[in-house]
């Protein structure tokens, strides 16, 4: 089995890591563009043209399914997507965990990217799956950007900063970004209110990956002997993981394996 994960940059890590705890066998293909990062700030038609390279970078890798391991490229790209690969490469986008969060019955957060918070496609989801739940969109300014550069001085800035505009009486945050799993932790300390009850927080990558596995008619065996490939693409070109990805959990979890032959 071989699975494929795109992105700009290190935000497909959390997804890599729920793949990689369902299937340690698995085959794993990281699709990066350093050479286009960010993509939050290029036009649509622009991110959706680097996506595609990035995406045909990994296909030529022949994988079993191509996960988006990136909220925005999903909502600009994941079209475009499906139409140059599937039905041979099935894709997956990442979406916002806004209706297994608005089940809980609120008050949810969203923290998301300045570009999402308030967007029509973050509106509609809400419109969609959050009717009758109290629901604040958190801008989280600079967030992404200092998890992918690994910058400890600026994450705790920026969750210090999304945190103060998180309204006291949430009980529940939807991690909108998938830069944002990698730094679940600090964002619970920084929203949890002594005087309420623990914090829920909703990530995409654990319904992402389990998804990918349906989609190729997989079971998880998170019981697999032996650890599958990691081979890593850099705009195309075969490299290393990231410096920066070592700084999580979940970037060294790759390290325990060598890139394929």
């Amino acid at each position: 089995m071989k699975i494929a994960l795109m992105d700009s940059g290190i935000g497909l890590l959390a997804a890599t890591a729920a793949v990689r705890r369902l299937r340690p066998d698995a085959d794993l293909v990281l699709s990066l563009d350093p050479d286009g990062m960010p993509w939050g700030p290029r036009t649509p038609q622009d991110l959706t043209a680097r996506a595609v390279a990035v995406a045909e970078a990994a296909a030529a890798h022949r994988p079993d399914a191509l996960i988006v391991g990136c909220n925005t490229a999903t909502v600009h790209a994941l079209p475009a997507l499906r139409a140059r690969l599937e039905p041979g490469i099935p894709v997956i986008g990442t979406v916002p965990a806004i209706k297994p969060a608005a089940a809980g019955g609120g008050p949810v957060a969203i923290w998301a990217t300045p570009a999402t918070t308030g967007s029509p496609y973050q509106r509609g989801l809400i419109e969609d799956f959050a009717g009758g739940v109290t629901v604040a969109e958190v801008p989280c300014w600079g967030l992404a950007e200092a998890v992918e550069h690994a910058d400890e001085t600026a994450i705790a800035s920026a969750v210090a900063a999304a945190a103060a505009l998180t309204p006291e009486e949430v009980t529940t945050v939807v991690l909108g970004c998938t830069h944002y799993e990698l730094v679940a932790d600090r964002i619970r300390a920084a929203v949890q209110r002594p005087d309420r009850p623990p914090l829920v927080l909703h990530g995409s990558a654990g319904a992402v990956a389990a998804q990918a596995l349906r989609r190729i008619g997989a079971r998880p065996e998170p019981e697999a002997t032996g650890l599958g490939s990691v081979t890593v693409l850099l705009s195309g070109r075969e490299g290393g993981i990231p410096q920066p990805a070592l700084a999580y959990a979940e970037g060294r979890l790759l390290q325990t394996v060598s890139p394929a032959p």
